[in-house]
């Protein structure tokens, strides 16, 4: 069947053969979008019990920051190898997989009994997670049509946020009426839901009926011609706007991960707060941010409808508000000022999202996006979201935990710096990239 692309067009357009399934392709996206909350809901549960573990078990704010950012490295280092993967063995399979042993791992979390113990369960979360992002955003857009693909897009990237808050926010208050263990157990059991019904629902002959009747081709076709070593490795690489956008994407997300790691025991500590209101006030931070990365990513792509170029400039405009309001919210003393300020510097964190990808995305070929969306996500975890909640951590048992965060905001600074320079460079590269997405184009 993969090996007659040539049917495809005769069997999109057969009368009653096949159909485009709008309720099936709406379905998919409902379930796969679930999984992502699943799969966030999983990694940041764990800050809303912060405070419980340090007590229980005597941690460190660097083993508390290592238990955090032990997930992000995981994703970051196999993202890239598990996407390639999950498109030669099944991408379904390999979904179910993935929220299969992230949820069991989370339970594992709630199992644990010590730090070691811990932390070789959320390694595991980490590996289970590694390369769902790339590999669920590449299932939903293939069952919808074109002219739909950047706003779903959004609305799944976003879902990261929203996956965040009900995390925190739930993780807290099971946590402050049944126990830390429960707040894990609560995660796990959503996500084996889940993976049930993704497993009954969802086929890979499904999905390739549903792409044939869109006239797509299937992911092993779609491949074909632009995928030896040396060629991707330079479409990847080889501009030089485009290792800006990487870089100034992850340095951008180390202040985002750093925040929604440590803002419930920032509250706890520095406010008092009781362990489930810490987290539900954590949590409308992180929706703050879920909600600003959509509403920048609307706000580029108004400014730059005639003219591409302006994207870098909002990314510069959106990491300098960043930093210069965290900065003056935590050289504030506590109080509603601080607050209000962190939720506006919140609004801007994520807002380099959208203009990095839509970067990465103009400097490589179409045949070779999801390729190039697990390289920014590999960078961004690196770079950024592993990263940023150890550094914190570690910082913080020198200087507390609020000098941390009076320093993290710097790294806004170096961000900007890349999406200036990849700005210079950006006319220039595209220009230059012409010819070989050209060449690309013309060997499917």
């Amino acid at each position: 069947m993969l090996g007659q692309p040539s049917t495809l067009p005769s069997i999109a357009a057969g009368a009653g053969k096949a159909v485009p399934s709008r309720a099936y392709a709406w379905l998919v996206f409902a379930l796969s979008f679930g999984l992502l909350l699943s799969d966030y809901m999983s990694r940041q549960v764990l800050n809303a019990v912060f405070p419980l573990l340090k007590v229980e078990w005597s941690l460190s704010d660097t083993e508390l920051g290592a238990l955090g950012g032990v997930v992000a490295l995981m994703v970051g280092t196999l993202t890239f190898p598990l996407s390639i993967l999950a498109d030669r063995w099944g991408r379904v399979r390999s979904l179910v997989l993935m929220a299969g042993l992230w949820s069991l791992a989370t339970l594992g979390c709630a199992l644990a009994n010590s730090f070691g113990e811990m932390f070789i369960a959320r390694l595991c979360v980490g590996i289970g997670e590694a390369a769902y992002g790339s590999v669920g955003i590449a299932v939903v857009l293939s069952v919808f049509p074109r002219h739909l693909r950047s706003s779903l897009s959004s609305a799944f990237i976003a879902g990261g946020a929203f996956g965040s808050v009900l995390g925190m926010a739930l993780g807290g208050t099971l946590s402050a009426h049944f126990g830390w263990r429960w707040a894990f157990a609560g995660m796990a059991i959503f996500g084996l839901v889940l993976v049930g019904l993704y497993r009954l629902a969802i086929t890979e002959p499904r999905l390739q009926a549903q792409r044939r009747a869109l006239g797509e081709t299937t992911p092993a076709e779609s491949r074909q011609g632009c995928l030896s070593l040396r060629p991707l490795l330079s479409a990847l690489f080889s501009a030089r706007s485009i290792l800006c956008a990487y870089v100034g994407s992850a340095l951008q997300l180390l202040v985002m991960g750093a925040l929604i790691t440590w803002m419930p025991s920032y509250l706890s500590r520095y406010y008092g707060m009781a362990t489930d209101r810490a987290g539900v006030t954590a949590a409308a931070f992180v929706l703050a941010g879920g909600a600003g990365m959509i509403l920048c990513g609307a706000l580029t792509d108004w400014v730059a409808r005639h003219a591409p170029q302006r994207k870098w400039r909002m990314a510069v405009a959106y990491s300098l508000a960043c930093c210069a309001l965290l900065l003056i919210a935590f050289h504030l003393p506590a109080g509603t000022a601080q607050l209000a300020l962190i939720g506006a510097g919140m609004l801007f964190v994520g807002g380099t999202a959208g203009p990095a990808s839509a970067a990465v995305a103009n400097l490589t070929h179409p045949s070779i996006h999801a390729t190039a969306f697990a390289t920014l996500t590999l960078a961004n975890n690196l770079l950024g979201l592993a990263p940023g909640p150890f550094v914190v951590g570690v910082i913080a048992d020198r200087a507390g935990l609020l000098g941390a965060l009076q320093i993290v905001p710097l790294a806004s600074l170096l961000a900007t710096a890349c999406f200036i320079v990849g700005g210079r460079y950006y006319t220039g590269d595209l220009r230059r990239l012409e010819s070989g997405r050209a060449a690309c184009a013309g060997n499917p």
